[in-house]
Parts: C-alpha cells; sequence; structure tokens
C-alpha cells in the first residue's frame, strides 16, 4: 500500500515574496490626500503672522505649497529637494478655556488637568537658489493626517528615516543637485 499511485493535485501557489518597504516610508500609513488643512505656525521669513490655510503637494513642480485660506492665493512654497530634515511634533497645551476657568478658584485644580495635543509638522530646509534656510512648522488636524502628509513628503522628497524623523543623505543630496527644482 505504500507504494500505490497518490493523485496529483493542484500545484501549490507560488509564494511570493514581500516587497521591500519604499524607503523614507513607514509601514501601514496611508497615503496623504493631495491637499490637507493646516495652519502656518512661523519661520519662514517675511511671514511673520499664522495663517490658516491649506497644504498641497505640487508634484509637477516638486514643491510643497501653503495656501491662503481666505484668499487661495500661494503664500510659501518649498522644493522637495531644499527639505533637509521633516519630523512630526507632538504638544500638549492648556486650551484658552481651561486657562481662563482656571484663574477662578472655584475651578482652578480640574481647570489644570485639562490638556489638548497639537500635532504640527515641522521642516528644517536649505535652498540653495534663494539661500534660504530655517525652520518651519505647521499644525494639522490629527496624528493620522500628520503621520500620512508626513511619509507621503518623505516619500516625494527622497528622504529616508532615522528614528522618529525623515532626513536627507548628504551623498544623495549631492547627487540629485539639493535644491534644484
Amino acid at each position: 500500500q505504500a507504494q500505490r499511485t497518490r493523485p496529483v493535485s493542484a500545484p501549490a501557489p507560488e509564494k511570493t515574496e514581500a516587497k521591500p518597504p519604499v524607503p523614507g516610508v513607514t509601514a501601514n500609513v496611508p497615503p496623504a490626500p493631495q491637499t490637507v488643512t493646516a495652519k502656518y505656525e512661523g519661520g519662514v521669513f517675511g511671514y511673520t503672522k499664522k495663517m490658516d490655510g491649506t497644504l498641497s503637494f505640487d508634484d509637477q513642480n516638486r514643491r510643497l505649497v501653503f495656501r491662503d485660506k481666505k484668499t487661495q492665493q500661494e503664500k510659501i512654497s518649498i522644493n522637495y529637494a531644499a527639505i533637509a530634515s521633516a519630523f512630526a511634533d507632538t504638544q500638549s497645551k492648556r486650551p484658552i478655556a481651561a486657562d481662563i476657568a482656571g484663574r477662578a478658584s472655584l475651578y482652578t485644580l480640574p481647570a489644570l488637568l485639562i490638556k489638548k495635543k497639537f500635532r504640527y509638522l515641522t521642516l528644517q530646509y536649505n535652498d540653495e537658489h534663494s539661500n534660504a534656510t530655517g525652520i518651519t512648522s505647521f499644525k494639522l488636524e490629527n496624528k493620522e493626517i500628520l503621520a500620512s502628509v508626513l511619509n507621503t513628503l518623505a516619500q516625494k522628497a527622497g528622504m529616508t528615516q532615522r528614528g522618529e524623523i525623515f532626513v536627507r543623505n548628504k551623498s544623495a543630496a549631492a547627487k540629485t543637485g539639493d535644491g534644484a527644482p
């Protein structure tokens, strides 16, 4: 009985190797929408006031663009090649209403315990064409949007992840001509 023939079954499906992750992109983070609501917090020379607006990926011109909410005019643009590093920052702050309530003697202790988390996309940039360098930040809605925008930006800018931040390698920047449009 050990020598009897066995029916041939369908061949087992071939095992496909998992594709290596794209450099600079964290797994399980969906790509960002083309445009997201953001608030400019400061850092670009000449723009001292905070502004509400939208942050957009302009892939045709390889840059990140911030547009004002009221006029929809382009206010700030940073070339992908000019971005030296990017990271997601979280800060816990007391909302203004809780701060005011905390000043009243009856509600002081409970109001001091109220805090809200704010999420920021922080970029360090160095544009060789305009000699503009600096650090700027944009406040985004929540951590999911922040993670997707950060990962999408890192992928489009050709950055690699180092711990919690994304950086541009000097060797890669020299090959691509950092700062070129």
